[in-house]
């Protein structure tokens, strides 16, 4: 390769479409590197050949589009003698040069373009000199730092008698380039049809052969009106009838405050599946976003979407998994879609007096739960101690409790698009030495009754 000199002379030339007399002889080349992963030690290779003597050599790191060159590393033949940083040999008449530049750990902010400059003396005089140039870009990998499975708004509640959309977001961060994503059931790779936009309405998830597939979504009256007789006995005070009354009732000893609590059943009216099912495989419609993040990395999120069938969806265990050439193997983010169960309640006071304050609070479950759910709050037979028919939010509070709330009890019903379930607590008052109460029963014993439906 023959690269013409800034300056010339007139000298013999060895390249024909040059003048016939040239200052010297200078070629440079950068040694090319293959994608280089965050952390990893970097030596970029400046080779150069030439005939003269060597004046310079300038490294740059070019930023901002080109517009701005950062010097990183300076040799200067007339200041200095070290050539300790340069291998060199004869060869022939010329003379094989090496400079190198290493960073021991490579950033993300090091990724770019890289120049190397060299200038040798012209052999006729040591006023003049020729340039020539090499670059390089180097380009830094960064494995994704955190993967991550959320369910798209939520809370949400459970829909007996009518399908809805279910969107499961996969957020993955740190990678560059961006990684590939995307989804298994039960281990097995989903078929998804790509969306470049996502559905700006639930009803865009549904196409022809989902709603064929919903059989009839008519309210079935039986169900209704037993789950409203159910209801009625309950108002009255009476002892509701259950399939398996004392069903998961000794699962958790430490929800049994003391041997005289009264064990009372459950009465149920929810866990009911929907009246429509899907008779065929669900069709999932997948939609990604990237999101530059100003370190150089970017941000992927991957939504899944289909029509939602809790027969089928309870208990599916769903995978995120990503790819990316800075990782060996995939990285992945687990779920299983599971509506709730068996919600432990608290409640504080465990003697509550006329004028305390009583709170009433979830706990947990006796499984894991996803996606979260919803609480709401609602006295049986009558509205709660503020006036209102239902309270929202896992804990429950009554101020100043007056002895008319002796023997009421509060239903927490629990919900997410994968199933509802009830639980009741019953709360017993006693009296407050501090407020008189005149001639309710001093000896009357306190506690606080509760249990859990399934």
């Amino acid at each position: 390769e023959c690269l013409p000199p800034v300056n010339l002379v007139r000298r013999h030339s060895h390249c024909a479409s040059l003048p016939l007399y040239v200052a010297g002889y200078l070629t440079v080349s950068i040694e090319p590197l293959p994608p280089v992963v965050v952390g990893d030690a970097v030596t970029l290779k400046c080779n150069f050949k030439t005939d003269g003597r060597m004046r310079e050599i300038v490294w740059y790191r070019v930023t901002d589009g080109g517009t701005i060159k950062q010097k990183i590393f300076t040799f200067d033949a007339m200041f200095s003698t070290n050539y300790s940083h340069m291998e060199n040999y004869r060869k022939r008449e010329d003379l094989v040069y090496q400079s190198t530049v290493r960073i021991p750990e490579v950033r993300i902010s090091d990724n770019g373009p890289y120049e190397c400059h060299v200038g040798i003396y012209d052999r006729a005089t040591r006023e003049k000199v020729v340039l020539a140039s090499g670059n390089i870009f180097l380009n830094v990998m960064s494995p994704p730092i955190s993967i991550s499975v959320i369910a798209a708004d939520t809370p949400a509640p459970f829909s007996r008698y009518q399908a809805q959309n279910f969107t499961l977001v996969c957020i993955v961060s740190g990678g560059k380039p961006a990684p590939m994503v995307y989804f298994k059931r039960d281990g097995e790779l989903i078929e998804v049809i790509p969306l470049t936009e996502p559905p700006v309405n639930a009803a865009g998830l549904q196409d022809g052969r989902a709603s064929r597939n919903l059989l009839n979504r008519d309210l079935d009256d039986t169900k209704m009106q037993k789950s409203l007789s159910l209801l009625d006995v309950e108002d009255r005070g009476g002892r509701p009838y259950t399939e398996n009354p004392f069903k998961g009732l000794t699962a958790d000893q430490g929800l049994l405050f003391s041997p005289a609590t009264e064990i009372i059943p459950e009465t149920v009216v929810s866990r009911e599946f929907p009246r429509w099912v899907h008779n065929t495989e669900p069709v999932y419609y997948f939609h990604h976003t990237h999101i530059p993040i100003s370190d150089g990395t970017v941000e992927v999120r991957a939504m899944l979407m289909w029509t939602l069938s809790p027969q089928i969806d309870n208990e599916a265990l769903f995978s995120c998994e990503v790819k990316h050439p800075a990782l060996s193997m995939p990285m992945q983010s687990e779920v299983t879609l599971v509506a709730p169960k068996g919600p432990k309640i608290m409640m504080t006071p465990t003697r509550a007096r006329v004028g305390d304050t009583v709170r009433i609070l979830v706990q947990g479950f006796q499984n894991e739960v996803f996606p979260e759910p919803m609480f709401t709050w609602t006295r049986v037979g009558s509205r709660l101690l503020d006036g209102s028919a239902e309270h929202d939010g896992k804990e429950l509070i009554l101020e100043r409790v007056p002895a008319e709330l002796n023997g009421s009890m509060y239903r927490c019903t629990a919900q997410n698009p994968l199933g509802s379930t009830d639980t009741h607590t019953r709360l017993i008052v006693f009296e407050n030495p501090n407020i008189p109460r005149g001639t309710e029963d001093s000896n009357s014993k306190s506690e606080l009754l509760f249990w859990i439906s399934l």
